[in-house]
């Protein structure tokens, strides 16, 4: 039963299957006249003036609700006009008792003619209407007359979407039929164009049930608010808060120019296109843009793609009286409609804009000219193409010019870090190897991948130095960190190890001196937080390979171990004692000497190689050993392969690659004697070397030959210690060497007018391409080198 049943605030009464009263309320008494005691018990048809109509008899036979007026019969023998419903309480055994409510007619006609309740609903400021149990309409106010374009009168009897036959009206008449099913009430958002309105609005609409005191459903009110304005603040803050997360993920010009133009489609228009200069695609400072005259930009960025007429990447030409050109001379943005006379101007001059504005039926723009930090970089162009939505207003610009701004800083901060990329990349690629120089020792292919440009380039450096006697020296090296100052860093290392390299130094010396010259550079003046060594973290890896000997001797400054294929594909990593990285300080170097089969690929590589974003640096290892277990014949295409099976993407670190595969001199290009510790040999030795000249077919160079052999040996026997060996190698140059026990160093000197000596040295200086001494374990080696005859 209804929790209002039987309740003195009511005419209650409760009548059982037969039609017996057995239930009689206060309110009913008051109604009647009648107490419970005198009505319980009789019939309730008892109670009616005339009995109800056969339609209704049949309603109540089948147990329906009913709700309609009657004319009831007072204790004093009046009639009482009432409206009566009546509700069946089924029992169970398939009868019923019946719940029976009744409220005087002339207490309805009051608060049907109330006026106050009149003037409410018609003055409300809301579009007020209400439906039937049908969900048609019943009664419109006003403002919703207003809204809908029609009058009371022509709408009582029609369903929403008679009336409209839009798609968009069937939601609210489905909210209507769900308010007079469920009883409860809903809320919707809407933005439509109705037939009172030139132009789409963004309502709020409210359905109401409306119930009687029994909480039956017999119609529903509905109440809408136009917030327009709102809406539009909602949205506005919406598309801001959207491009702050999606415009800028990166630091690459044309892909946040992309992202400012897809940020604006469909929220502030049906096609973008984003105009930049040309020399900010480049990282450059623009030039003034002309005051007068065309304008020549670059098409950056477009959406949707399918619709562009110009594609990215392509000079897009404006005149002087076009929108863009204008917009971006006096920096202001500018609203237009395709028909005002400026743009019906500029399309009579560009055909293909014209032909595109009628294909895609164009009808509103907007330009806004892209300024950061006082900085002319381009120009978005804004453009509606549905025939539905509203021209451009001012409101727009607004929400455009403040989404270009937030947008052309972004775009300012990636020119700005194009061009230090730019400058940075420039001066790593012109401190690295520009060539792999003339030798003979090895083949070698070398790779260098820059990092991802959200990381910066780094420091990462190899090397390939021709030594003294037909040797070749292999370096890789890491400096720590990204930048500029990471590539100057790299650029000094390289070249310091250059310079010792010159000095014929063993691996593990090099090392030694490298390090106590990264600790001065740390601990000196420019160790300052700009200066590259003021916390410098650095590895490196040297070796030296012999074709002679076919021995290599590796030292490493806490570097990555080198990987060796020998020629009968077994692949190996060779195992170093690897010393601390580079500016420690104070701890030694190891070096160790390892005889690689003519014809063994050692790869040399930086950590940016195998240590990545989805891997760890011993699956990365693997990964590299398994890439040269079936090492091409081609070293650029072996090199190619071990990039693509280790770096699926964009390393986040640099990445250096250095493969050499080793060659060996046999005994037809080498001759070598020992030489007695007594003056008479040293003719013998000129015979032996010119003899040997010879026989490889080189006697243009005997003369010069037999000069530097008298000269070194001439030293050797005078100088040094024995043993004393001369040895000649035969490759890319003629070499003549001179090895003794001695560790004393020769020096060049010019010789006074009257000096018997000191021109010995003077004279193979200037007779050869180069010369040098190189210490080694057993003493030192004098060379000299002299080019074949072409």
């Amino acid at each position: 039963m209804p929790r209002d049943s039987l309740t003195s605030a009511a005419a209650l009464a409760v009548a059982a299957p037969d039609g017996t009263l057995t239930s009689w309320s206060t309110g009913a008494e008051q109604l009647l006249g009648y107490s419970a005691g005198e009505a319980v018990g009789q019939l309730a048809a008892a109670l009616l003036a005339s009995p109800l109509p056969i339609s209704v008899r049949e309603r109540l036979g089948r147990q329906e609700d009913w709700t309609g007026r009657v004319v009831l019969r007072h204790q004093d023998g009046s009639a009482v006009e009432c409206r009566l419903r009546a509700r069946p309480l089924p029992m169970g055994d398939g009868r019923a008792s019946w719940l029976m409510e009744a409220v005087p007619a002339d207490e309805e006609a009051d608060r049907a003619t109330d006026p106050l309740l009149c003037w409410s609903f018609d003055q409300s400021p809301f579009a007020l209407a209400i439906y039937d149990s049908e969900g048609r309409f019943l009664r419109v106010n006003k403002p919703m007359s207003k809204q809908l374009a029609a009058s009371e009168r022509d709408l009582r009897g029609l369903r929403i979407t008679e009336h409209i036959p839009d798609p968009a009206f069937r939601a609210p008449e489905q909210s209507v039929d769900r308010v007079l099913q469920t009883g409860e009430p809903e809320h919707i958002e809407m933005n439509v164009k109705v037939p009172g309105e030139p132009e789409a609005h963004a309502w709020i609409v409210d359905f109401t049930p409306l119930k009687d005191s029994l909480g039956l459903v017999h119609g529903v009110q509905l109440a809408a608010l136009d917030f327009s304005e709102q809406y539009a603040a909602r949205e506005r803050l919406a598309l801001l808060d959207e491009a702050s997360r999606r415009i800028g993920s990166s630091l690459d010009v044309t892909r946040t120019a992309q992202e400012l133009a897809d940020v604006a489609v469909p929220a502030l228009a049906d096609f973008v296109l984003v105009d930049l200069l040309d020399a900010v695609l480049h990282g450059d400072e623009p030039p003034p843009v002309p005051i007068h005259g065309p304008l020549l930009l670059r098409r950056a960025a477009v959406c949707p793609h399918e619709k562009a007429a110009i594609a990215v990447g392509e000079l897009s030409h404006y005149p002087e009286i076009s929108p863009i050109a204008r917009c971006l001379a006096t920096g202001r943005g500018t609203v237009h409609q395709i028909d005002d006379p400026d743009i019906t101007h500029w399309l009579a001059q560009a055909p293909d804009r014209t032909a595109w504005v009628s294909r895609y039926g164009a009808h509103s723009l907007m330009a806004v000219p892209l300024r950061g930090r006082g900085t002319n970089l381009g120009v978005v162009l804004f453009i509606r193409l549905d025939p539905s939505a509203a021209p451009y207003k001012q409101d727009d610009l607004q929400i455009a010019e403040e989404l270009v701004a937030r947008a052309a800083v972004c775009l300012d901060n990636a020119r700005r870090y194009t061009r230090e990329h730019t400058t940075t990349l420039a001066l790593q690629h012109s401190l690295l190897p520009q060539g792999i120089p003339d030798q003979t020792a090895v083949d070698v292919a070398s790779r260098y991948l820059p990092a991802d440009s959200k990381v910066g380039v780094g420091g990462d450096w190899f090397d390939v130095i021709p030594l003294s006697g037909a040797r070749v020296a292999l370096v890789v090296g890491d400096v720590v960190g990204h930048g500029m100052h990471a590539s100057a860093a790299m650029g000094r290392l390289r070249t310091a190890v250059r310079a010792l390299a010159d000095v014929d130094l063993a691996p593990d010396e090099l090392l030694a001196h490298l390090d106590d010259l990264v600790v001065r550079l740390g601990s000196g003046p420019e160790s300052g937080a700009e200066a590259p060594f003021g916390e410098l973290g650095a590895t490196c890896l040297y070796a030296v390979y012999d074709p002679i000997s076919r021995k290599c001797s590796l030292a490493s400054a806490g570097h990555l171990w080198p990987v060796l294929v020998t020629p009968d594909g077994k692949v190996d990593i060779l195992e170093l004692p690897t010393g601390p990285p580079l500016g420690l300080g104070g701890l030694p170097f190891e070096s160790v000497e390892r005889e690689l089969p003519e014809g063994s690929l050692l790869s040399l590589y930086t950590d940016g190689l195998v240590l990545a974003r989805h891997h760890d640096v011993d699956a990365g290892l693997h990964a590299l050993r398994t890439a040269l277990a079936d090492a091409d014949p081609s070293l650029e295409t072996t090199c190619d392969r071990v990039l693509d099976t280790l770096l699926a993407e964009r390393p986040a670190d640099d990445v250096a690659l250095l493969i050499a595969r080793t060659h060996a001199l046999d005994s037809g290009h080498v001759a070598a004697w020992d030489i007695p510790a007594e003056p008479a040999f040293v003719a013998e030795a000129r015979s032996q070397a010119t003899a040997q000249l010879h026989t490889w077919g080189l006697d243009d160079l005997a003369y010069v030959t037999e000069l530097v052999v008298s000269e070194l040996v001439t030293n050797a026997i005078r100088y040094a210690d024995a043993p004393i060996q001369l040895r000649l190698i035969k490759e890319r140059t003629l070499i003549c060497e001179v090895a003794d026990a001695s560790s004393t160093a020769p020096h060049l000197r010019r010789a006074r007018i009257f000096d018997e000596g000191g021109r010995g040295l003077m004279l193979v200086a200037q007779l050869t391409e180069r010369w040098g001494m190189r210490h080694t374990s057993t003493g030192k080696t004098i060379w000299a080198e002299q080019p074949l005859p072409v």
